[in-house]
């Protein structure tokens, strides 16, 4: 685990979870997608629903369309830095319109984008054997307690 991160223990079950993983970069996909599914399980969810789109620009656009049918979201992707300006681009997009779907529609969404100078950064992020860090993990671990930190929250 790095430095600081905070050990995130959840009682997620009951509830509904979906996870928007891009498809580009495989063997990096396959490892968060993998550490989305470790951390929904230890957090006892149970009902998992996975969709893949081509890419981490497509995110939001999932995510917006699924919103409101699960408790949950997890979105999942990497951009790797090129040597145009599309990495730029692509991650602007993908973190300012996942924001906006979770704050319009009130519906926790676990971060877990990576947005890496190389291909080396990007596997040592994504849970795999011999990786630094599990951001597949940590994204489905922070949407589930966002979730029950606002369900606990008592309305007005």
């Amino acid at each position: 685990m790095k430095d600081g991160a905070p050990t995130i223990t959840t009682d997620g079950s009951g509830l509904r979870v979906a996870v928007v993983a891009a498809s580009w970069h495989q063997q990096v996909m396959d490892g968060l997608l993998d550490g989305a599914r470790r951390g929904l399980a230890d957090a006892g969810v149970s009902s998992v629903e996975v969709v893949r789109v081509p890419g981490t620009f497509e995110l939001p656009v999932a995510c917006a369309s699924l919103a409101e049918r699960f408790d949950a979201l997890v979105a999942l992707g990497v951009v790797i830095r090129g040597g145009t300006p599309h990495f730029e681009y692509v991650c602007q997009a993908a973190t300012v319109g996942i924001t906006e779907v979770s704050l319009r529609t009130h519906t926790p969404i676990g971060f877990g984008v990576l947005t890496c100078d190389d291909e080396a950064q990007a596997l040592d992020r994504a849970g795999l054997p011999g990786s630094a860090e599990d951001k597949g993990h940590e994204a489905a671990s922070a949407a589930v307690a966002t979730v029950v930190a606002l369900r606990g929250v008592a309305a007005p």
